[in-house]
């Protein structure tokens, strides 16, 4: 949990008192690679912080999951439509591989920030730091080619290649499996070259 705090006391003053007041009312749980953590169909009542591990969030269509996120540790991941207007959420949120995360559940996340008015900043920051990802996917996706996408992820995001299974990284470009082996193949044909 203290990766937690210390993001927490990068954006707000806590006390000592105050420290010992998260620790009591944040439960911590460990999901097993390929668990879920949250599952479409419910109203999200819980905001998750990682801690460690990957994550990705994925909807289904068709009988197909999609995939269109993932998250790795210092990263707050919640069903945020479902979350704020309280109906069934869309999403999903798989853990990818052993992950160890904070959950804050909507009763303790009220109390907390009644006794700590300060956390309302990291609510404010979470939810803009969401919006800013969901439009930077949007306009890739409107924007750059799944090639242009994947050289994208190699230069800024080579954590995300290396410990994503392919399948996942393919739905996240919105290609098949087989598209994204030709892609990988001319941008390696094109890096030697």
């Amino acid at each position: 949990m203290r990766e937690l705090i210390d993001f927490i006391k990068s954006y707000v003053h806590l006390s000592d008192a105050d420290i010992v007041l998260l620790q009591q009312n944040i439960d911590v749980r460990d999901y097993e690679a390929h668990s879920m953590i949250f599952e479409s169909g419910r109203v999200a009542n819980d905001i998750y912080f990682i801690l460690s591990g990957f994550v990705r969030m994925f909807y289904w269509s068709d009988g197909t999951d999609k995939t269109a996120f993932f998250y790795s540790g210092g990263s707050f991941i919640c069903a945020g439509k479902s979350y704020t207007l309280e109906i069934p959420a869309l999403e999903n949120f798989q853990a990818i591989e052993k992950s160890r995360i904070c959950v804050l559940s909507r009763l303790k996340i009220a109390y907390l920030t009644k006794k700590i008015p300060g956390l309302e900043v990291i609510a404010r920051l979470a939810a803009e730091n969401e919006l800013i990802v969901a439009q930077d996917l949007i306009s890739s996706f409107v924007t750059k080619s799944a090639e242009q996408r994947y050289m994208d992820l190699l230069n800024n995001n080579k954590e995300l290649i290396q410990r994503a299974p392919q399948q996942y990284i393919a739905s996240y470009l919105g290609v098949s499996p087989e598209t994204l082996s030709r892609i990988k193949k001319r941008t390696l044909s094109k890096s030697i070259s």
